[in-house]
């Protein structure tokens, strides 16, 4: 049966859904010899969908890794500026895997990937709000920031759910965690300079019920059944 075109690469392990649309976009995807276009629709058995000159197929079995993201690594599978990206530290696992979600270039921690487009799209979809808890370094005046972070917070003209947010450790430079329940670009860090703080250092701890635990920066494992079976019932 004829599906669109980006939901059959996300099934297919190629990208994430809005990835899907971005290769779509930049004329690198093709249907029988033709470019594609978003909205088109193909059928895997009876088309010849090819990416980046490779053609498509359905993976065997899905993988789920967890990565502990260093910084200076951008959350993309290739970047035309020549920065490192994680898919230099997933390619021993053998299968092209997609990240799920983001981390910017300078911060670091817990970040899954996946050839299962289906979980992607439910992990990373704002109407399951999956918590995410971070460990956020910042100087300034934490005490006169804390009720801001906790409070009625919008960014990009949308009024966040208010964060749950616990002094760790109290410095010069001062440790927080922030737990927050939509995922929108730089989040944490913006709205730590709404409360007149300075991040310095930013490290995403666990995602809904999974953890880094003490997975070591760069290195990834493979996720538990308990784990797969969480992101498979959201």
């Amino acid at each position: 049966m004829p599906e669109r075109i980006q939901k059959l690469l996300s099934a297919c392990g190629i990208a994430s859904r809005r990835q899907a649309e971005q290769l779509i976009m930049q004329g690198r995807v093709t249907i029988n010899g033709a470019p594609a276009h978003l909205g088109d629709r193909a059928n895997l058995e009876a088309d010849k969908i090819v990416v980046d000159g490779k053609r498509v197929t359905k993976p065997a079995d899905h993988t789920y890794l967890m990565l502990n993201k260093p910084r200076g690594y951008v959350t993309t599978m290739r970047d035309e500026q020549g920065r490192h990206t994680v898919r230099e530290l997933t390619q021993d696992c053998g299968v092209r895997v997609f990240p799920v979600g983001r981390l910017d270039l300078n911060s670091e921690g817990l970040l899954l990937l996946t050839n299962d487009g289906e979980v992607a799209y439910r992990v990373t979809h704002p109407s399951h709000e999956v918590e995410k808890e971070y460990f956020v370094w910042v100087s300034g005046n934490v005490n006169a920031a804390l009720p801001i972070l906790c409070g009625r917070i919008i960014l990009d003209g949308v009024l966040l759910r208010p964060a749950a947010v616990r002094l760790v450790q109290e410095g010069n430079v001062s440790l927080l965690s922030v737990t927050i329940h939509e995922g929108r670009n730089r989040q944490v860090r913006r709205m730590c300079r709404q409360a007149g703080l300075n991040v310095v250092r930013l490290k995403r701890m666990a995602e809904g019920k999974l953890r880094l635990g003490d997975l070591r920066a760069g290195q990834w494992r493979y996720l538990e059944p308990e784990e797969v079976a969480f992101l498979k019932q959201l």
